[in-house]
């Protein structure tokens, strides 16, 4: 007899993102303020006696062409396999991911999946982690532990572990634009390590107090990636100033891109907002879609 677990994925911005220090690792730490989005890939992972080996099956309509790679290298099927390491359960698991946020747009789709993933083992499990549930996750990718907490919105630091959840703000529709191009978030690092110096990082000590409005966010909304992948892929400024000239209360790419996302004061703004953007570049046929800024975290629904 299984056990299943059914959860939604939901993708995220980066309102700020600083790349601060490598650590002796190879890793850099980061300070940067997540925030969930309506939009969601689709989880299940079952569990039991009658489940055999590890596997994943992949779909959707934002799955590539050339599918996800190898299924060992996953961040959903490591999320579970670190899971089964750490806790000694389960021997065997099921995973179906239905994909609806784009892969290499900086959405943290596959984080969203692996932060599910976990959820939904620690909501199966006969000794669930609770609290310590966000401690697998930074092997796996600084969006993860972000992807295990009960909040739609933090502050993160370090490798993204450490979190301070915030009030969510005002529900706003964001236009997403994904460009018919990925960024591979190596790449991006590898850019932004050459282009050091030949920019101007903002920086300062941020105040959570700051950052209760759509207001104070504006003030401090800052992504260290978009001008290094802008100047490989001018089609991102090209987007970010549309949606700015649009209307958007803030434009910004997300994450190591190649995504850029408007937050417009409503709905009929934000079309309009999609249409200015994908005007800017028509020959490149970016995809636009209009999402919510989410006010809470989707539940894990389980099933015997």
């Amino acid at each position: 007899m299984s056990r299943s677990a059914r959860v939604a994925a939901q993708a995220k911005i980066n309102l700020l993102l600083r790349v601060l220090a490598r650590e002796a690792s190879g890793y850099h730490a980061i300070e940067t303020i997540f925030l969930r989005l309506g939009l969601a890939d689709e989880v299940v992972v079952r569990v039991g006696d009658d489940v055999r080996g590890r596997t994943l099956d992949c779909g959707g309509d934002a799955l590539p062409p050339e599918g996800l790679g190898e299924t060992t290298a996953n961040l959903a099927y490591r999320a579970a396999c670190a899971y089964a390491d750490a806790t000694g359960w389960p021997s065997a698991f099921a995973i179906e991911l239905t994909k609806h946020i784009p892969a290499g747009a900086g959405l943290g789709g596959g984080s969203a999946d692996a932060g599910a993933v976990l959820r939904a083992l620690d909501a199966l499990s006969p000794s669930p982690l609770g609290r310590q549930l966000p401690e697998l996750a930074p092997a796996l990718g600084s969006d993860v532990a972000f992807m295990t907490i009960d909040s739609p919105m933090a502050l993160a630091w370090g490798r993204g572990e450490r979190l301070l959840p915030l009030p969510a703000l005002a529900p706003r529709p964001v236009v997403v634009l994904v460009p018919s191009f990925a960024v591979s978030t190596k790449d991006a690092y590898e850019w932004l390590a050459h282009d050091r110096g030949t920019y101007e990082a903002r920086g300062g000590l941020l105040q959570p107090s700051e950052l209760d409005t759509w207001e104070g966010i504006a003030a401090v909304a800052v992504n260290e990636f978009e001008p290094v992948v802008g100047r490989r892929h001018p089609s991102i400024p090209a987007y970010v100033d549309a949606l700015r000239d649009a209307g958007a209360l803030l434009a910004m790419m997300s994450g190591s891109g190649s995504a850029v996302f408007g937050v417009f004061a409503d709905p009929q703004s934000a079309l309009s907002g999609i249409m200015k953007a994908t005007e800017a570049r028509p020959a490149e046929h970016a995809r636009g879609v209009v999402v919510w800024t989410a006010q809470r975290v989707d539940r894990v629904e389980t099933k015997e």
